[in-house]
C-alpha cells in the first residue's frame, strides 16, 4: 500500500515548481519592474489580451450606446476629445509641441497632462484621443524598443517603431480604441516622422497637427513653416501654434510642452503658459502696429489745399 502512494504522490521538484509558482501569483506587479500596471502581460511581456463588449459586432454596439461614429446624436455615452499636438521635421531635427489639458465633455478635467510619451532617448510618441490608449500603447511600444534593442544590438528605426504600433492596434480595429499619435525621432535616416491613429492608418510626413485645435495650429504652422528655420525660429513657431490652438479651442489650453530632437537624443524645451504667452505675443503686436502707424504718420506730406 506504501508503494502505491509513494508512486501516486507528486516528486519533490515537481512539488516545488507548483510552490514557486504559487508564489509568483501571490507577488505584487511592482516588484517585478519596468512591467508593473500593465495586468494584461505575462512575465515575458507578452500581451495575453484585452477585455471588450461580449457582443457579436462591438463596432455595431459602439454606434448604438455611444456617439464615437457620429451616427447616433441620442446615445447616452457622450465620448468628447479634445487636444492639440503637432509635430514638425525641419534641418535641426524635429519640433513636438503639445497642450496639457484633459477634458471630458465640457469638463475640464485636468490641466497637466503629460501629452509626449518618451518612448527612449530618440523616440517621443504623442496623446490624442483616449489618453488611456495613447498612455497605455505607447509605453508598451516602449518595452518592444527596448526588446528590439537587446536583440539586435542596434537602435529601432522611427519607421519601425510606427510599424510595430500600427500593427498592435489594428488587432483591435472597431472595438473602441481612440488614438491619433505620431511617433517622432531621429534614427540612420535623420529626422522622421509618422502619424498612426487607432484604424492601424499609418502615414509618413513633414508635418502634422491631431486634435480638435489642428486647425488652428495648422493655420500659423503653414503660414511660418520652412525646411531651413534655424531651432530657435523652429521652437518659436511650435510654440506660437500650440498658443494659437489653445486660445481659439476650448477643449485645448493651460500650459504648452515643447520638445525638439536631434541627432543624440531628444531635449526638453520647457513648459509655458498659454494665457501668459497669449498676452505677450498680443502686446508685440500692438506696440508693432502703434510703431508702424506712427512712423506712417510722421512720413506722410501735407495735404495740398487749392486757394
Amino acid at each position: 500500500m506504501n508503494s502505491v502512494l509513494t508512486q501516486l504522490q507528486p516528486s519533490a521538484p515537481h512539488q516545488n515548481r507548483l510552490e514557486e509558482q504559487d508564489e509568483l501569483d501571490r507577488t505584487d506587479a511592482a516588484s517585478w519592474g519596468s512591467m508593473a500596471g500593465f495586468g494584461n502581460l505575462d512575465r515575458t511581456g507578452g500581451v495575453q489580451g484585452m477585455s471588450i463588449p461580449r457582443v457579436s459586432d462591438p463596432t455595431s454596439f459602439l454606434d448604438m450606446h455611444t456617439d464615437n461614429m457620429s451616427s447616433n446624436p441620442d446615445a447616452k455615452i457622450k465620448i468628447a476629445h479634445g487636444t492639440t499636438t503637432l509635430a514638425f521635421k525641419f534641418q535641426g531635427g524635429v519640433i513636438v509641441a503639445v497642450d496639457s489639458r484633459a477634458t471630458a465633455g465640457s469638463y475640464v478635467a485636468s490641466g497637466t497632462v503629460k501629452k509626449v510619451i518618451e518612448i527612449n532617448k530618440f523616440l517621443l510618441g504623442t496623446m490624442a484621443g483616449g489618453a488611456a490608449d495613447c498612455q497605455y500603447w505607447e509605453t508598451y511600444l516602449g518595452m518592444q524598443c527596448r526588446l528590439y534593442e537587446l536583440r539586435n544590438k542596434e537602435r529601432i528605426s522611427v519607421a519601425a517603431a510606427s510599424k510595430i504600433l500600427s500593427n498592435i492596434v489594428y488587432q483591435y480595429k472597431g472595438m473602441g480604441l481612440s488614438m491619433g499619435t505620431m511617433v517622432c525621432g531621429w534614427d540612420k535616416t535623420g529626422p522622421c516622422i509618422f502619424y498612426v491613429d487607432s484604424d492601424g492608418q499609418r502615414l509618413k510626413g513633414d508635418l502634422f497637427s491631431v486634435g480638435s485645435g489642428s486647425t488652428f495650429a495648422y493655420g500659423v504652422l503653414d503660414q511660418g513653416y520652412r525646411w531651413d528655420l534655424t531651432d530657435e525660429e523652429a521652437q518659436e513657431l511650435g510654440r506660437r501654434s500650440i498658443i494659437a490652438a489653445g486660445h481659439r479651442d476650448a477643449y485645448s489650453g493651460n500650459t504648452c510642452n515643447l520638445y525638439h530632437v536631434k541627432e543624440n537624443g531628444w531635449d526638453f524645451i520647457g513648459n509655458y503658459d498659454v494665457n501668459e504667452l497669449w498676452y505677450e505675443y498680443e502686446g508685440k503686436k500692438k506696440a508693432e502696429r502703434e510703431s508702424q502707424n506712427a512712423a506712417a504718420a510722421a512720413g506722410a506730406s501735407p495735404m495740398a489745399v487749392e486757394p
